[in-house]
């Protein structure tokens, strides 16, 4: 039962805290969308989009009215687009794009995702065909999306489909050269990929989700960051509790939200996200947090430990707080779109390597940095590898969301706009790992995966 004082601190949250819902995002299932036909495809999944969804930005904002708390984004998941494609050639899957594009325009929505394949263990034709025109895709449109799963605990890591996706990530950065190489931005590679995520641009509809479902992501760092200011000088078990006892209040917002949405709908509620996704605003950022526990700044010797206390703390308050809890669930730790990292990078403080070792503990992974656009392929694939092998050997999921920054040098920055913020370019270790790379074949499954 609600009290007047836990009534007061959510209002005070969400006017002087940031907290707000990130987004909802209705998954929906392509399968029976399936033709041969491309034109016929492209019909298919237009109407099929449209005519479920039409109703998501009209409720979201029904639900922004009568409970007072922001929803920023409305979004669309879909099938990984590589499962419903078939046959069709490259040229197809560009058509699917731009469809994808027009039919998120069409219903109101900030972003659409799916246009996906899993690699994991090797590469269909259909998943081929979509990755090769994953740059155009991208460049050529505004609210498309796209992932490519290519390693999972149970399978190892496909170092072939790495290597493909660094030049992906080269070519897709030159086609979108004149708008800060936003093209890379809106593309993940990962390993373990959820299948309920709510969160872009990883965001896809999985092959055991409902026909429709309703999944959340709520932002709260600020919210955090306060409760932690408030605590004070005390110790490290009682910050944990702190932190506990704020994400439980936080996902009971998102568990409101999501089932009040799920109901207007009549789909199915899937799950609220638990991550503390930040902002570029000020006092909504994950490396304040941090500094918040005790750090002089995000990236210093003991920010590994800092934010694996905070993860744990984050999930265990939040998993007590609804009973369908799911997607990525941690903390992000994007650059461009955390005020608090953009300035530890800009003092030197927090590295690629500092942060790669930060997603040994937490969610997702390499995100949202901007390296120099001149950056060899091989290096990418370098960064990926080493992002995705964490993410293996740890049964978790991780990710890298790269920009190689076209004409962009150290010392610069790139800006994207809105949410996806501003980024310092950071500096990569140039030594090469070519040869690696260019052995290809798949490194095998860790020993835990045996499991059966």
């Amino acid at each position: 039962m609600l009290n007047t004082s836990d009534i007061l601190e959510t209002i005070n949250m969400i006017r002087q805290e940031n907290l707000d819902i990130r987004t909802i995002t209705m998954g929906i299932s392509l399968f029976d969308c399936v033709s041969e036909d491309t034109g016929r495809l492209c019909q298919n999944i237009y109407d099929k989009i449209t005519r479920t969804a039409r109703r998501l930005v009209p409720v979201g904002e029904e639900i922004e009215k009568q409970y007072g708390i922001p929803i920023v984004n409305k979004r669309v998941s879909v099938t990984p687009i590589s499962l419903i494609g078939g046959n069709i050639s490259p040229e197809g899957y560009l058509k699917v794009a731009h469809t994808l594009d027009r039919a998120a325009g069409a219903i109101g929505i900030n972003f659409i995702g799916g246009f996906s394949a899993l690699v994991h263990k090797g590469f269909t034709v259909s998943a081929e065909n979509l990755i090769s025109v994953i740059p155009e895709a991208l460049s050529e449109t505004k609210l498309v999306c796209s992932s490519v799963n290519v390693a999972t605990t149970r399978s190892g890591i496909n170092m072939d489909a790495i290597s493909r996706m660094g030049e992906i990530i080269k070519r897709a950065a030159y086609l979108s050269r004149d708008s800060g190489s936003i093209a890379c931005a809106k593309l993940v590679v990962f390993a373990n990929v959820p299948e309920d995520n709510p969160f872009m641009a990883g965001a896809f509809h999985g092959l055991g989700e409902p026909e429709v479902a309703i999944n959340v992501g709520v932002s709260g760092p600020g919210v955090i960051a306060s409760a932690v200011r408030r605590a004070g000088d005390c110790d490290l078990s009682r910050v944990a509790e702190v932190i506990k006892r704020t994400a439980f209040k936080i996902t009971r917002v998102g568990q409101l939200v999501a089932a009040e949405a799920a109901a207007r709908l009549g789909v199915s509620f899937g799950i609220v996200d638990l991550s503390l996704a930040p902002t570029p605003a000020i006092g909504d950022s994950v490396a304040h947090i941090l500094e918040e526990i005790g750090l002089e700044s995000c990236g210093a010797h003991g920010t590994t430990a800092a934010l694996a206390m905070l993860n744990d703390a984050v999930k265990k308050g939040g998993v007590m707080a609804s009973s369908h809890v799911g997607g990525l669930s941690g903390a992000f730790i994007p650059v461009s779109e955390d005020a608090g990292m953009i300035a530890a990078v800009e003092r030197g403080s927090l590295s690629i390597e500092k942060l790669e070792a930060m997603t040994a503990v937490c969610s997702v992974g390499l995100d949202m940095i901007a390296i120099p656009g001149d950056t060899d392929p091989a290096i990418i694939c370098g960064i990926i590898a080493d992002e995705i092998s964490i993410g293996v050997v740890n049964s978790k999921t991780t990710a890298v969301r790269i920009i190689p920054a076209y004409g962009k040098m150290v010392g610069e920055s790139v800006s994207f706009g809105g949410l996806l913020g501003s980024a310092p370019v950071m500096p990569v270790n140039k030594w090469s790992p070519a040869r690696f790379i260019s052995r290809g074949g798949r490194i095998p499954a860790p020993i835990q995966s045996l499991k059966n």
